[in-house]
């Protein structure tokens, strides 16, 4: 029995060689891409005659390959490194079951300079990223895992775990699990290098990697060093002619209007007739146009710059069969810089007590009307904003595992994360001293609405302020006062304690063709903690940017688990396999109380070619430390007024008249002064409660004996969230206002100023509706072998979305979003995606071939669909992408060469008024078309 024993552990550890020897789970082979990948394992052991055994993303239980009823999908090395992809993240964007719900690295305003996932576009809160089995920190400023902090060259593979691990893997795993198995128990040395370059000029990447592991004491022990060094070009936004002018109206006739309404050469209204003035800076005026209007494109970039710097070493020791040791060390420095136009600045923004419309007083020597006069400036004396984020992240497990007896093997672990946020941004207006600067005093310091008065010992007692005409040109000590360096600063923290247990062969069925039970238990405990600290300048309210507050908190859950697998039959007539799984988790929150979770699921192959599998679980998902401790915080989403839109609103377009025109608002005349941005206050909200879910799949599995090398997969899959954890989106609450269809969403808009502008509007978290969505998943992967020295690998995933349905408020109404695109900066759900990847490989030489689809789709502003009557433009097609990649093995060197979106594809136009495009969703063709070099030795 024991020599038995040895032997499948052997054959189980041969078969996942170069995987991590310290993840609770080996490598994985995805249900969907068994005929490629049991060749690779039947290489590695060719004289073995016992089926191998693995374990699963989704089970904590060893079974053979292709048994799991879990839809597993599985990214090699390979596949990656073919790509021109420089973070995992980047390459994700390409699989169909990737959502555009997560931060893309082309996400310039907002974000936090991370590049996060998502799967079925739930977000990327409702994902769990696991590294080698287990949790690691996530970007202490943001609520997801940083996948720029993961090495591309250090990934071994990649496993996608589609339907939820909520009972088996806690909280966030809401629409799956991402796995991301690194390198380990390496022998060799091997330094990778990479260059690439937009055809553009900029975009440059740049990679240089090294690995060197060695065995210890007759092969007992192993230590594995990595290091890796790249960066990533940014893109201004002036060098793609698509992007270069933004869009602002969509008008079904006419001209549309581009650029901001808010000038270098400031705007004011004239307090007498109302008209809108811009200053010629010799105090004489003319009257504004749109010819005056600010492309502000021009200082902006449209894809950050990334620098990453990571090293890790990883370590084990078999002392005997019952106690390996082992430790993982992780750590990355990750910097991103980006760049946006100068700081607009019309006024304060609540909650700060300054003036909520920048007012020249009437005594004012620059003011020639004897009244009050509003005005807005973009503040280029300032000079354009330049933001740097850096980002330290350390990971570090240490555990040991091993057999106890008769088959029953455990793992024990600790894991300590620790992310550190830093943000710095340059030239930063500061309101305070602009007011000063102009000789404004406030009559009530702490009402935004307060008279003022022209009072020039305002800036005269303040060291450093110098007078100034607020519509003329700074001097450069005028604009050093008035502007400041913001500092920004966050922490988050992880400890997870972990034990696991299981037995995959622990008894017999007790009758012929019956198989052998297994079970896996286990426990964890893991608490998150948070913190947030703004600039102090940002917290009073006097910055021109984002306001916000600090913010802090943490939570603890202690949880039990256990599954059970049960092989009813095995080898037996119209049953090759029949086997039932179960899996179930208890967790206490000291925040929430406890929940239970469960999963079952059927596998049944009547004979060796096609399997049939259904799973039906549910999911929850406590609120995270940033939805639940998050300080207020001001932002600018892509949003609009609607009375300066009227139009567009088609048969509602009479009620939003009447609301503008009842706060006064001649909608023919009125000019938004943050044209494409609404001013949006967001925060945490410590009475959130947790969301609850169900998701079913049922598909089959076909590998037919008489087609080798060939897996073909059908998977309908079914999710249902309730209690959502969300907020609102800002034209949504503007719209559902403005249109009367939910007046309680006016309560959410602030007073406007009295130049009539929107001044903020709240958007906190919230529990809000459901989430109802379901579609079909088509793979497929097919080896063959063309002559003895030629064979070709084709594999394709295709997803089918078949609805996407999302109630936005409590018992509210439910919206078809199938085959929609949020236009003003959000999610799209294309009906259709694809895609496809096909190499051909002759004797030392490989060419690869790279397709992507993404079906075309109709613009959506939350609540109506735009058509042709409303909006000049309103949906978008269906978009291919090309790529190629060319190898070439020579001794222990391997080149590569490659070419990404061949022939140049654009961006589709998409009216977001600040992109021309919409990056979550077509992020990828930003960059255009790209060729990259590689070369690797191996020693």
């Amino acid at each position: 029995m024991a020599l038995s024993l040895r032997r499948s552990f052997l054959l189980t550890f041969t078969a996942v060689a170069g995987l991590s020897t310290s993840a609770a789970m080996a490598a994985t082979v995805p249900v969907d891409a068994t005929a490629t990948k049991k060749k690779t394992l039947v290489k590695t052991k060719p004289a073995a005659a016992k089926a191998e055994t693995i374990m699963v993303t989704g089970s904590y239980l060893r079974s053979s390959n292709n048994s799991s009823a879990n839809p597993v999908q599985i990214v090699t090395a390979k596949q990656i490194q073919q790509t021109s992809a420089t973070s995992l993240g980047d390459y994700l964007q390409r699989l169909p079951s990737v959502g555009s719900s997560g931060t893309p690295n082309q996400q310039t305003n907002g974000g936090g300079g991370v590049s996060c996932t998502d799967i079925r576009n739930f977000g990327s809160k409702r994902v769990l990223i696991l590294i080698d089995g287990k949790r690691t920190a996530i970007n202490a400023a943001t609520s997801c895992v940083d996948l720029n902090t993961i090495p591309i060259e250090e990934i071994a593979s990649v496993e996608m775990l589609k339907d939820g691990g909520s009972e088996l893997y806690g909280a966030d795993a809401v629409s799956g699990v991402i796995n991301i198995k690194l390198r380990h128990d390496v022998t060799k040395a091997t330094i990778t290098m990479r260059g690439g370059i937009s055809q553009y000029g900029d975009a440059k990447t740049g990679l240089l990697s090294a690995m060197k592991g060695f065995n210890f004491d007759h092969g007992k022990g192993n230590v594995t060093l990595f290091g890796q060094y790249n960066t990533s070009g940014g893109i201004m936004s002036q060098d793609r002619a698509w992007a270069a002018n933004p869009q602002q109206t969509n008008p079904v006739s006419g001209t549309p209007v581009y650029g901001s309404s808010i000038v270098p050469a400031g705007r004011v209204t004239n307090p007498i007739t109302g008209a809108n003035l811009v200053s010629n800076g010799d105090g004489t005026f003319h009257r504004y146009s749109n010819a005056d209007r600010y492309n502000f494109a021009k200082d902006t970039m449209v894809q950050n710059y990334n620098q990453n710097s990571a090293l890790s070493g990883d370590a084990h020791y078999d002392v005997d069969s019952h106690f390996k040791p082992y430790a993982n060390v992780r750590y990355s420095h990750t910097t991103t810089a980006r760049q946006m136009a100068a700081s607009p600045v019309s006024g304060g923004i609540k909650p700060s007590p300054l003036l909520s419309s920048w007012t020249i007083p009437a005594g004012s020597p620059y003011n020639i009307w004897g009244k009050d006069a509003v005005m807005s400036r973009r503040m280029n004396d300032l000079g354009p904003r330049k933001m740097d984020y850096a980002t330290d992240t350390w990971t570090v497990i240490g555990g040991a595992k091993g057999k106890i007896w008769r088959g029953w093997e455990y793992d024990a672990s600790m894991t300590y994360g620790q992310s550190r946020w830093t943000a710095n941004t340059q030239n930063m207006g500061n309101y305070r001293h602009l007011l000063q600067m102009t000789g404004v005093r406030q009559l009530d310091p702490t009402n935004p609405g307060s008279a003022i008065v022209y009072d020039p010992t305002v800036c005269t007692s303040q060291p450093g302020c110098v007078l100034s005409n607020p519509l003329a040109p700074l001097s450069p000590e005028a604009a050093a006062y008035g502007k400041f360096t913001q500092h920004d600063h966050a922490e988050y923290q992880l400890r997870d304690f972990n034990l696991r247990i299981n037995n995959s062969e622990l008894v017999k069925m007790p009758y012929e063709h019956g198989g052998k039970v297994g079970i896996a238990f286990g426990m964890e405990h893991r608490s998150e903690q948070l913190s947030s600290k703004p600039d102090p300048i940002v917290v009073s309210g006097d910055s021109t940017g984002n306001a916000s507050s600090y913010s802090g908190g943490g939570f603890n859950v202690n949880e039990v688990y256990a599954e059970g697998q049960i092989p009813l039959l095995q080898n037996a007539f119209l049953a090759k396999d029949l086997t039932i799984d179960g899996q179930g988790r208890w967790s206490d929150y000291n925040t929430f109380g406890s929940t239970k979770n469960w999963k079952v699921s059927i596998n049944w192959a009547p004979v060796r070619d096609i399997r049939f599998r259904a799973t039906l679980g549910t999911s929850y998902r406590q609120p995270n430390v940033y939805e639940l401790y998050g300080g207020q915080s001001l932002g600018y989403p892509s949003a609009y007024d609607p009375c300066s839109a009227v139009s567009s609103y088609g048969a509602q377009a009479a009620a939003v008249q009447a609301r503008c025109a009842g706060e006064g608002i001649n909608t023919a005349s009125f000019v938004p002064q943050n044209t494409g941005q609404v001013p949006t206050i967001s925060g945490g909200n410590a009475k959130l409660q947790p969301e609850s879910g169900r998701t079913y799949t049922i598909g089959t599995v076909v590998t037919p004996r008489w087609v080798p090398g060939l897996s073909a997969s059908v998977t309908y899959w079914h999710y249902s969230l309730n209690n959502t954890i969300g907020t609102l989106g800002t034209q949504y609450i503007l719209d559902q206002c403005y249109t009367g269809a939910d007046t309680s969403n006016c309560s959410a808009i602030a007073a406007r100023s009295s130049s009539q502008q929107l001044t903020s509007v709240n958007a906190f978290y919230q529990n809000l509706g459901g989430i109802r969505t379901s579609g079909i998943d088509f793979d497929l992967d097919y080896h063959m072998r063309l002559t003895a020295h030629d064979s070709l690998n084709v594999s394709n995933n295709m997803q089918q979305l078949v609805s996407y349905l999302q109630q936005n408020v409590p018992n509210g109404q439910w919206y078809n979003y199938t085959g929609r695109l949020f236009y003003a900066g959000g999610s799209g759900q294309p009906r259709v995606s694809d895609y496809a990847q096909a190499t051909w490989q002759h004797d030392d030489f490989s060419f690869t071939y790279m397709m992507r689809y993404i079906g075309g789709m109709v613009w959506n502003n939350g609540v109506t669909d735009l058509t042709a009557k409303t909006s000049g433009q309103y949906k978008t097609p269906g978009i291919f992408t090309h790529d190629i990649t060319l190898g070439y093995r020579l001794n222990r060197w391997n080149f590569e060469a490659g070419v990404s979106n061949l022939f140049d594809k654009k961006p589709p136009f998409v009216m977001d008024a600040s992109t021309n495009t919409n990056i979550y969703q077509y992020g990828s063709l930003i960059v255009g078309r790209y060729a990259f070099v590689q070369a690797g030795v191996s020693f």
